[in-house]
């Protein structure tokens, strides 16, 4: 097998998210590959009639403290961080009973759909997924033996990787996929971050993060010859990134940026008033009039 392609024997499985998650369970076992996972997963996973191995049985300690400790285990993180081809690495595996993790796939406890419901601040703070980032970052550091996947949309990809290397994936797609786990961590974090900055009231936290979510790509930049991108942030504010196109063919950059700018004028007057309505051109305002109905103005 060339140096580059790693064979999947063990997979590791803890979703929030269950979508497409018993095909992709069927299929991994169609290929030989051993299940292991966690709580509700284990539980949908064994109920879809598939052979499961609950984590607790693999490190040979229970869930406990409500879930909050389960996979924060030397026989989980050590089978992810260890290098295969490092003797050292495979004597210690060897030496404290510790088989490899092939492939994990988590996705992360749901904080930003918690809080932009308008949950409890409890609601909020058990929503803070740990096992799961620690398992994503461990698992993309050494995306040199070991695939990670943290979104139900990449299922697609790697199934079709295993069943065109005959069970084995390619470096190139561990490497988009640890890319995008890394992301994901740090949106999620940031998200986490700016919550708590808004509960204490700090506008001006020592640190600030933003982290989006790939809503669409533009047309194009500010110039035809230009490439971008719009990402939405976690808040669920009234505007552009929380619009819904119903028309028109796919936006521009500057399309966005018009947008933006009227939407934030009108915004300016109250609704209870008056009805206002805005022309801009390159996010200038050239014209903007209020009335009693948004056909006078």
């Amino acid at each position: 097998m060339p140096n580059e392609l790693r064979r999947i024997e063990r997979a590791l499985l803890s979703v929030s998210d269950k979508t497409g998650l018993i095909e992709f369970a069927r299929a991994l076992s169609r290929l030989g590959i051993a299940l292991v996972s966690t709580g509700g997963t284990a539980k949908a996973i064994a109920e879809a009639g598939l052979a499961v191995t609950d984590v607790s049985d693999l490190t040979g300690f229970p869930e406990m403290m409500d879930g909050r400790v389960k996979t924060l285990h030397p026989k989980v993180h050590g089978g992810l961080l260890a290098i295969r081809s490092h003797p050292e690495h495979q004597a210690s595996m060897l030496g404290h009973g510790i088989k490899p993790i092939d492939l994990l796939v988590v996705n992360l406890y749901p904080f930003e759909a918690t809080v932009a419901a308008g949950k409890p601040y409890d609601d909020c703070i058990e929503n803070i997924d740990i096992g799961g980032p620690a398992m994503i970052r461990a698992a993309a550091k050494n995306h040199q033996d070991v695939a990670v996947v943290v979104e139900p949309s990449d299922y697609a990809a790697v199934l079709a990787d295993l069943e065109a290397h005959k069970g084995a994936t390619t470096l190139t797609l561990r490497r988009k996929l640890a890319q995008k786990a890394y992301a994901r961590t740090a949106a999620y974090d940031a998200a986490i971050s700016n919550w708590f900055a808004g509960e204490l009231g700090d506008t001006s936290p020592a640190f600030r993060a933003l982290g989006g979510a790939l809503a669409e790509t533009m047309r194009y930049g500010e110039n035809p010859h230009q490439w971008a991108a719009f990402y939405r942030t976690p808040e669920q504010r009234p505007g552009v990134a929380t619009a819904r196109q119903v028309q028109g063919k796919q936006l521009s950059y500057n399309n966005i940026n018009d947008t933006d700018a009227a939407f934030e004028c009108v915004a300016e007057f109250d609704p209870a008033r008056t009805a206002a309505c805005v022309i801009v051109k390159h996010a200038n305002p050239c014209g903007v009039a209020e009335g009693s109905s948004l056909l006078e103005a």
